[in-house]
């Protein structure tokens, strides 16, 4: 897995799971979505993913 698949599977996680816990334990679990996609949009402009940076201290090789 690179590390590009690797941050879609693990904001798409992240989305999926904050929507089922707003659903099932309280509404502002709802901002976990929120910043998920707040740094989705600010790595598309500053090329800076916190997550990307992770996968890669783990293992997960780079683009090919």
């Amino acid at each position: 897995m690179t590390v590009g698949r690797g941050v879609t599977l693990l904001a798409g996680s992240f989305v999926l799971i904050s929507i089922l816990l707003a659903w099932l334990v309280h509404p502002w679990w709802i901002f976990l979505a929120v910043f998920v996609g707040l740094n989705l949009v600010q790595s598309s402009f500053t090329g800076f993913c916190p997550a990307a940076n992770i996968l890669r201290a783990v293992g997960l090789r780079g683009e090919v």
